[in-house]
């Protein structure tokens, strides 16, 4: 991708959800292009480089400044999915720190004068959640379950900076694939020679390597001319079991353990287990045939480039 520095340097970005693992390495990428970024945070921040700007999402709380000279705002917050077990009080936080989140910068943008031109947005391939062999596309309904129903909510909350002109950009990130996270839960019982496949492990997993995020973000907040919603997932879906394996096979240890069975784990997470056990298969051919070229198109690439 050709990025033109005279463009990138008049860019000011306002991010949310900036101290995640996926928003600080997009920060230090937007900041060696020449971006100037700033962050919405409940915590004053600690990089000398990145100015911190308040906000409360539950007090509905915001300091009206964050968006002076802003052009676009990367919208990446939201209460972690897996964090605890879905009680209907955790549920309601998930959705209401994506939904109210975004409500609130719209309520600033709709207040005063801006040049906020577009939003770029995280959601979820949660959004298809557990479909089978099924593949999905971006013109697939959403589901009926918990997930399907928050990232429904999310995109329709991020859908309404519409009405004010924006340009607005949805991504369905998959199980992003680095250090933290998924892979390191995956990877846990394997390094510790007790991994296995989760359920009947034929459920499909639609991951991605986190520098492709990073890259299709990128490419989201340059290329004004990308909007709508677009799957951020690699174009080849591994199943759990598959998945397993090639993590075993990076790190040279051996799967001998049974599978995990289903109904331990809907026992141990509840209804948060269609999490792992739920089949999502999900086409990237959108991206591609936008003219994006994936950096790690095959899970072996991305498993060796992440444990070198």
């Amino acid at each position: 991708m050709n990025y033109d520095p005279l463009t990138m340097n008049s860019k000011t970005i306002l991010l949310t959800g900036g101290t995640g693992v996926i928003g600080k390495k997009l920060a230090e990428r937007l900041l060696a292009q020449g971006f100037t970024v700033s962050m919405l945070s409940r915590k004053p921040g600690n990089d000398p480089r990145v100015k911190t700007f308040l906000w409360d999402v539950n007090k509905g709380e915001i300091d009206a400044s964050c968006i002076d000279g802003v052009d676009t705002v990367v919208h990446l917050a939201g209460a972690g999915i897996a964090d605890s077990r879905w009680t209907e009080k955790r549920k309601k936080e998930i959705i209401d720190s994506r939904v109210k989140s975004i409500e609130l910068i719209y309520g600033l943008l709709g207040a005063q004068n801006h040049q906020v031109k577009s939003i770029v947005s995280a959601s979820a391939i949660g959004y298809y959640s557990d479909r089978g062999d099924e593949l999905q596309t971006e013109d697939s309904p959403p589901n009926t379950d918990f997930m399907g129903k928050c990232c429904l909510e999310w995109e329709q909350a991020v859908d309404e900076g519409e009405k004010l002109g924006l340009r607005i950009l949805k991504f369905r990130t998959g199980v992003v694939l680095n250090e933290e996270g998924a892979l390191k839960l995956m990877a846990q019982p394997v390094r510790l020679y007790v991994g296995s496949p989760l359920g009947n492990g034929r459920q499909w997993i639609p991951w991605i390597h986190w520098q492709d995020v990073v890259d299709m973000y990128m490419l989201g907040i340059e290329d004004g001319t990308f909007s709508g919603v677009y799957n951020m997932v690699a174009p080849n879906p591994v199943t759990n079991a598959q998945l397993t394996k090639a993590i075993a096979k990076q790190l040279h240890k051996p799967l001998w353990a049974p599978k995990v069975p289903a109904f331990l784990l809907k026992l141990l997470m509840g209804e948060m287990s269609t999490i792992v056990l739920g089949s999502t298969k999900v086409s990237a051919q959108k991206i591609e045939d936008a003219g994006y070229k994936f950096k790690y198109p095959e899970v072996a690439s991305a498993l060796k480039q992440i444990y070198g």
